[in-house]
């Protein structure tokens, strides 16, 4: 048989902008799932899952030599916003994506959601302005063109700057036109997909993993799981596990758009056929090599920030996070490196546990209020933004993928009228937890750490090399966990708390190298006005005191605290 090149098209865009009559005008020979089968989509009049069909021509010349025919899998994805859930699943497995426009509207919510979504997992794309029969004859042309430019502005700080526009009628005359009208451009925009069409790196080796979106079964055959296979290969009578089931099933059949084949890799689009179990059971999910899957409850990420999601992304707020091919609520934790590192190289796909990580309050960007914090100490007003961010994601249910996955966060509960983004980051996952109790066997290797500042004032001197200190902690704190840790007075002495002194709170510091003449001076006449101020009426007192917190000599100590550190220690370099 010739050679066939698989490449995966998907076709994205806002809801009712034309992708299902676009997808039906390309293809040649519809999948099992293709063209609004479901009979929910078809009274909703929408597509609800991922569509799948196919469209078959000739290897153009620059993908190589001799006979052979290149196969466009067109992956239809649902346009509307509450679906996005699926989009995200199927953005997984493309190649090439078409962002389908209605030339009457131009880009709208969904289609920015679906540029996000093809700048984070795609590497290629073709727009199309669909719906051009509804422009009057007369000015067509010069709408089109109009609508071309604003295309290209919009896309011109994309990853797909300078990608093709064509120009179709997917369907002239709407739904209900008869079909025996013929749409506008569609070969055109074949030409234009061949010209785009590229040799995908497919690698056969690794686990099988494959992403299933539809399952049903044939009497006497067995059970059919259809979907894109995301790594590694199959063959005929490999054992295969579905982990959402835990049960491992042996492969009895497979087809390839009604082709029966015996092997399929990374890429390929394949309805296997397994030994009978309930296809209600898994309507969409994985199937692997056994066991190569981990189930887990939370994960270490490294992650970026979707530049057009509004807002901050803050510590402990909860995310969608579509994680392989599932969505579940969880919790964040953002961390950088400790600042010495914020240049250092970043490390591609692997998570050191020997470093030091400096926990944040929310995500650092341009915009974030923590970055705020840094422009005061940094007099150039140049923000210092680490190179790499990571996050600590807890799952509200445990999620099963693969390891290194694509990880998204999103905001989907927005109202999804609001004109606005609701991905908020992606990221890799580098580290998945798969023991139940993380909190207390895993997160205490992960040392991400919280700088504390506290401040107290020096109350008196008690001799040349000891004072005693207020207002550092309060009354119920127990000192004793503080004795050893280094202090600086605001005069410039170095000291070390000694221990507790009375019982309000107060402590005593030892200055090793005894105090400067001049502190002791400001400090003796400090400790005198408050003498003579208690020997006359209260009020003075209060004008006194006044007077001497113009200047009191302050005491800091700064510490360093393990977030995951169960004994809470306190360490300064």
């Amino acid at each position: 048989a010739p050679r066939v090149l698989n490449v995966n098209v998907g076709v994205l865009g806002h809801i009712d902008s034309g992708k299902t009559a676009l997808a039906r005008a390309l293809s040649t020979t519809g999948s099992t799932a293709a063209f609004d089968r479901a009979p929910q989509s078809r009274a909703r009049g929408i597509t609800l899952d991922l569509g799948f069909s196919c469209l078959r021509t000739a290897l153009p010349p620059q993908l190589g030599p001799g006979p052979g025919e290149l196969q466009f899998t067109l992956v239809d994805c649902p346009g509307h916003a509450s679906l996005i859930r699926t989009i995200i699943g199927g953005a997984q497995i493309i190649d090439l994506m078409m962002l389908v426009i209605d030339v009457t509207k131009g880009m709208q919510t969904q289609s920015a959601e679906c540029l996000v979504i093809g700048q984070i997992a795609c590497q290629k794309m073709v727009v199309v302005l669909n719906k051009i029969d509804l422009l009057p004859e007369g000015k067509r042309q010069s709408a089109i063109e109009k609508m071309t430019k604003k295309m290209q502005k919009t896309l011109e700080n994309t990853k797909f700057c300078g990608c093709p526009i064509v120009a179709v009628a997917a369907k002239p005359g709407g739904p209900e036109a008869p079909e025996s009208e013929n749409p506008l451009g569609v070969s055109e925009l074949i030409e234009v997909l061949k010209s785009q069409a590229y040799l995908p790196s497919r690698d056969p080796s690794g686990h099988f993993l494959m992403a299933v979106d539809h399952c049903f079964s044939i009497k006497g055959q067995g059970t059919v799981m259809t979907g894109t296979i995301l790594s590694g290969s199959v063959s005929l009578g490999d054992n295969v596990e579905i982990p959402a089931l835990k049960v491992t099933k042996k492969v009895k059949s497979m087809q390839m758009f009604h082709t029966p084949v015996s092997y399929a890799m990374q890429g390929d689009r394949v309805g296997i056929c397994v030994t009978q179990f309930d296809p209600k059971l898994l309507e969409r999910g994985l199937v692997c090599t056994p066991e190569s899957l981990h189930t887990i409850h939370a994960a270490i990420i490294s992650l970026k920030k979707i530049q057009y999601f509004r807002g901050a992304l803050q510590t402990k707020a909860k995310f969608h996070i579509t994680v392989g091919h599932e969505t579940v609520m969880g919790r964040v934790m953002f961390f950088s490196p400790a600042p010495a590192d914020f240049n250092k190289e970043i490390q591609e796909n692997v998570f050191d546990f020997e470093k030091d990580y400096l926990y944040q309050e929310e995500y650092l960007s341009k915009d974030s209020n923590s970055s705020e914090d840094n422009k005061e100490n940094d007099q150039a007003g140049e923000v210092q933004l680490p190179r790499q961010q990571w996050a600590l994601l807890e799952f509200e249910k445990p999620v099963t993928c693969p390891k290194l996955c694509l990880v998204i966060g999103s905001k989907l509960d927005t109202d999804i009228h609001a004109n606005t983004c609701r991905l908020a980051f992606h990221g890799v996952l580098l580290h998945g937890m798969e023991d139940k109790n993380y909190a207390e066997t895993f997160l205490p290797k992960l040392k991400v750490y919280k700088l504390k500042h506290k401040e107290g004032q020096v109350e008196r001197v008690m001799d040349d090399y000891s004072v005693i200190g207020r207002s550092l902690f309060k009354k119920e704190t127990n000192i004793q966990i503080f004795v050893g840790l280094k202090v600086k007075l605001s005069t410039g002495e170095d000291g070390i708390i000694d221990g507790g002194f009375g019982q309000s709170g107060k402590f005593k510091i030892r200055i090793p190298d005894g105090l400067k003449p001049d502190t002791k001076m400001l400090l003796t006449v400090a400790s005198k006005k408050k003498l003579k101020a208690g020997k006359g009426d209260a009020t003075k007192e209060d004008e006194s005191s006044k007077n001497d917190s113009a200047q009191p000599v302050t005491i800091s100590l700064l510490f360093k605290r393990y977030v995951f550190d169960m004994q809470k220690k306190m360490i300064q370099s």
